[in-house]
């Protein structure tokens, strides 16, 4: 099994740089969206990225040309006919991933292999609309994707270990850590992140401090390049409490229900950064407010940081993934300083 073409469907920021990952490699790449203009503004996106690089020195034009040169533009899921490998990055409903992956089964060839960049929902429910659901697995990259070092490669119970692997060594051979794992709501990096945000929240809707002052706290004591608050904003509301209802709705625990003030800001149509408002407002530039309570900054760090490394140890413990995919998920994954358990081992804890 040799993958040689890669498809790419839904063109926003994730899709744009999924293509671009695999361009820079030297794959010939098809990318697909629903309408011209989410082709155009993939397009400018990708084309943005590359520049950049040319800008900052990391590559040549003569290189940056090849790069564009190898991508092809369509809204035709039938330009993917021929793609040994199609990677949907749509946004996280599953109707419309259903939507996809029924056109994808038609379009692509019976040996290709389909995945999914879904960040929470069900591997094994996107590929029940398919005819190939051995040939069907998750494949999560982090944004940026031409930046962040970490995939998710996740299996079914029904897909090929072949096919599973072949993805896996992709991933592996455009420079990723990947952390091969079953179909589990959130997965690694998710379901640990998506619990300590919530969980900043509600400490937030309890009145337990400001906002500011939770956000100081993770950057100050834990040393987080942003505090939680500041991340959801990043993230997107809408996203976190997507996936927060999707973990919830599988796994029962009301910790994974959307805390109050995310949904109700949701509810205001306030999404974060994309819409200008989030738990802060995003007109001019967000400048991070310091913590004036010593007392109080270290109260939120050690109840944040113990829920947080007590959900890693019980992901471990539960032979979900190892300490070693762990802590380079959140560190690869989400730019964490030290995952949670170089944390541990540096205070004596395990």
């Amino acid at each position: 099994m040799a993958v040689q073409r890669i498809g790419v469907v839904g063109l926003g920021i994730m899709g744009a740089g999924i293509a671009e990952v695999w361009a820079r490699s030297g794959y010939p790449v098809v990318g697909v969206a629903e309408s011209a203009d989410a082709v155009e503004m993939g397009r400018a996106k990708f084309a943005s990225s590359v520049d950049r690089s040319v800008a900052k020195g990391r590559i040549d034009q003569s290189t940056a040309d090849e790069i564009n040169a190898r991508m092809t533009w369509s809204q035709d899921f039938a330009d993917l006919h021929d793609c040994d490998l199609v990677i949907e990055a749509a946004p996280e409903l599953m109707n419309l991933k259903h939507q996809i992956f029924t056109e994808l089964d038609h379009h692509v060839k019976d040996s290709g292999i389909l995945a999914t960049n879904t960040s929470s929902l069900s591997v094994t429910d996107i590929a029940a609309v398919t005819n190939r659901r051995d040939r069907v697995v998750g494949m999560h990259f982090f944004n940026p994707a031409p930046v962040q070092k970490f995939v998710e490669v996740i299996a079914t119970a029904e897909s090929n270990v072949e096919v599973v692997d072949e993805v896996a060594r992709l991933a592996e051979s455009v420079g990723k850590y990947v952390a091969r794992l079953a179909d589990a709501p959130g997965f690694i990096v998710n379901h640990l992140l998506l619990a300590y945000i919530n969980h900043a929240v509600t400490l937030l809707d309890e009145g337990v401090a400001r906002r500011e002052e939770i956000d100081a706290a993770m950057r100050t004591r834990a040393k987080y390049p942003m505090g939680p608050l500041e991340l959801a904003d990043l993230i997107g509301l809408d996203t976190c409490v997507e996936i927060l209802k999707t973990i919830h709705a599988s796994m029962g625990s009301e910790r994974f229900a959307p805390a109050a003030g995310m949904v109700e800001l949701l509810a205001q149509g306030h999404k974060g950064r994309k819409s200008g408002q989030g738990f802060y407002g995003y007109s001019q530039k967000h400048v991070p407010a310091e913590s004036s309570n010593p007392d109080l900054e270290a109260h939120v760090y050690e109840v944040l940081e113990d829920a947080y490394l007590a959900d890693a140890r019980a992901m471990r413990d539960s032979g979900y993934a190892s300490e070693q995919d762990i802590d380079n998920g959140m560190k690869l994954g989400c730019g964490l300083p030290e995952g949670p358990f170089e944390v541990m081992a540096r205070n004596g804890a395990s």
